[in-house]
């Protein structure tokens, strides 16, 4: 079982990040809060907490900045209906801290906006770890969301709808959504762009 990877970060987007420790790449899926917490680290040092899951047909590898993440995802896919991809899908969603608030205040409505989640299973999720999420130390998790020049806007785009894609929406849909949100806000980040588009789409 890999507990963390430590090397180069060789590659980055929101979705996955590549990095290379004694001549391997590794690719790791992240959530958008990973990201965010990544940016800027290319070509450089950086440690990434695992969680590892295998099965028949895949081999997938779940990396975060600090392991009380980890340990917050790993919670998530204990409640019945709660697979990786999903509880990936709530961690990029939201940020630990406001998963750890939403789940504390039982804010059912907010959570099942979730692709894929709902209301039973939004329900079923602050039940089972209402107790458990409250006692996480998330002290390191990112808190600001870095801004970007108008300039780059068509790169915060592009990367915004390869990144909605990737986690299973319609490329159309996403474009839309993602269109719509820079109209309105064109200073956004990436990470706060596809987390708009989260509860939109």
């Amino acid at each position: 079982m890999i507990d963390y990877i430590k090397g180069i970060l060789a590659d980055l987007n929101p979705t996955t990040a590549v990095v290379e420790a004694a001549g391997i790449g590794y690719s790791i899926a992240i959530t958008l809060p990973g990201y965010s917490a990544l940016v800027g680290s290319e070509e450089k040092e950086v440690k990434l907490f695992i969680t590892e899951i295998i099965r028949e047909d895949t081999h997938e590898l779940y990396g975060f900045t600090v392991t009380a993440e980890r340990q917050l995802f790993e919670l998530l896919m204990t409640v019945s209906g709660v697979g990786a991809a999903t509880a990936r899908m709530i961690m990029s969603a939201f940020s630990a801290e406001e998963l750890r608030m939403l789940i504390a205040t039982g804010n059912t409505k907010a959570m099942a906006k979730v692709k894929g989640l709902g209301t039973k299973t939004a329900q079923r999720i602050i039940v089972d770890l209402k107790d458990k999420a409250l006692k996480l130390d998330l002290g390191g998790d990112p808190t600001e969301i870095p801004m970007l020049d108008v300039e780059a806007n068509n790169g915060v785009k592009a990367e915004a709808i390869s990144a909605l894609t990737m986690l299973g929406f319609a490329a159309a849909a996403s474009g839309k959504a993602v269109d719509k949100i820079m109209k309105a806000e064109p200073t956004l980040s990436v990470e706060a762009v596809i987390r708009k588009a989260l509860t939109m789409l």
